[in-house]
């Protein structure tokens, strides 16, 4: 059976066959069960994922667009979207603006920034999940193709999104976009990626986002956290591959104290936009996000946390095989669409 076969029919077997069908091999880690869908789908991952010795940029880029394909779930159909490019500081910044009523009325918006390691993922890797928070909250979503590494390093990928938030900010009326209702937001290095942006806009004296939406995002290059070594293989997103995604992205290790790349070492937090931040229980990025979280809570920041054990990182783009997928996403997006509200 080709992977594209086998893809649909895990998408299609209801949780309880799962379930049985790990009965009493359920993997148990700190307290938490591991999804059975999710221990499967990491089998097979750990089958098929060659080793970082053997890999190469071109392949994981593929790897991660076929994923999204197989398992990103049903296509969400908006009325509008429209391929578009911003700019940036080093060239033009291709991006995907979507939204969920075709409208002359200006519309909130969400500045997305795509998961991937910061050398991988774009904005079709991430349709489905930016298609479904701008419908299950009925606000636009401008997805950003921000610069890849290793072609182009830190803090490429920084720049672009601080460009991006500043854009919408100043131009992003000419689009039918509300200026005064910006969010930015992101899953992964994405989430790195928005929070770092408010850092920016803090130190440049520029308008904050109206909310943070951060889901399982990367705060600490320097990967110290317990859960980096309780999780380090096994569980889809392993320790050795965000090591060598981290070096292809980083010129130096002496770049990973930066606080543009490890927003957990800011000596100042404060003042930034309100955060929701999502985790996932089996995830090697799990305590170090929610360490973050409570630095941001610590400086006076409103935020929220929300830990979904038995996932494992990535989750939330797989909606064709985890219902917990967009019972995730419309929790964000009702978050957003309050903070929108205020």
């Amino acid at each position: 059976m080709d992977q594209e076969k086998l893809a649909q029919l895990l998408c299609k077997i209801p949780n309880g066959v799962f379930n049985l069908l790990y009965a009493g091999r359920r993997i148990r880690k700190d307290g938490q069960v591991l999804n059975a869908k999710t221990q499967l789908l990491c089998k097979v991952a750990a089958k098929q994922t060659p080793p970082v010795a053997e890999e190469t940029v071109e392949n994981a880029r593929a790897q991660l667009e076929n994923l999204s394909a197989a398992f990103g779930g049903e296509h969400i159909p908006l009325p509008y979207v429209q391929e578009l490019t911003i700019p940036g500081p080093a060239r033009p910044i291709p991006a995907r603006l979507y939204k969920p009523r075709d409208t002359d009325e200006k519309l909130p918006v969400l500045v997305g920034f795509h998961g991937g390691g910061y050398i991988r993922g774009s904005v079709d890797s991430h349709d489905g999940m930016f298609r479904r928070l701008a419908k299950f909250g009925d606000f636009a979503v401008l997805s950003v193709d921000y610069r890849l590494a290793p072609e182009h390093k830190f803090p490429a990928a920084v720049d672009d999104a601080y460009a991006a938030l500043r854009w919408v900010q100043e131009n992003g009326a000419s689009k039918g976009l509300d200026p005064e209702r910006v969010a930015v937001g992101g899953d992964s290095s994405g989430g790195n990626l928005a929070t770092v942006a408010c850092l920016d806009a803090k130190r440049n004296g520029t308008p904050q986002p109206v909310m943070q939406l951060l889901i399982y995002p990367t705060t600490n290059a320097n990967f110290e956290a317990p859960s980096h070594t309780l999780f380090s293989e096994g569980f889809f997103l392993t320790e050795e591959r965000m090591n060598w995604y981290r070096d292809c992205y980083m010129n130096n290790p002496s770049e990973r104290d930066d606080p543009r790349a490890s927003p957990l070492l800011a000596e100042d937090v404060s003042g930034l936009a309100p955060a929701l931040i999502l985790t996932a229980g089996f995830d090697p990025l799990r305590d170090e996000a929610e360490e973050y979280a409570a630095s941001l809570k610590d400086a006076g920041g409103p935020v929220g946390n929300i830990r979904y054990e038995g996932m494992v990182h990535g989750f939330m783009s797989l909606s064709g095989l985890l219902p917990e997928a967009d019972k995730a996403l419309n929790t964000a997006a009702q978050s957003l669409k309050s903070a929108f509200s205020e």
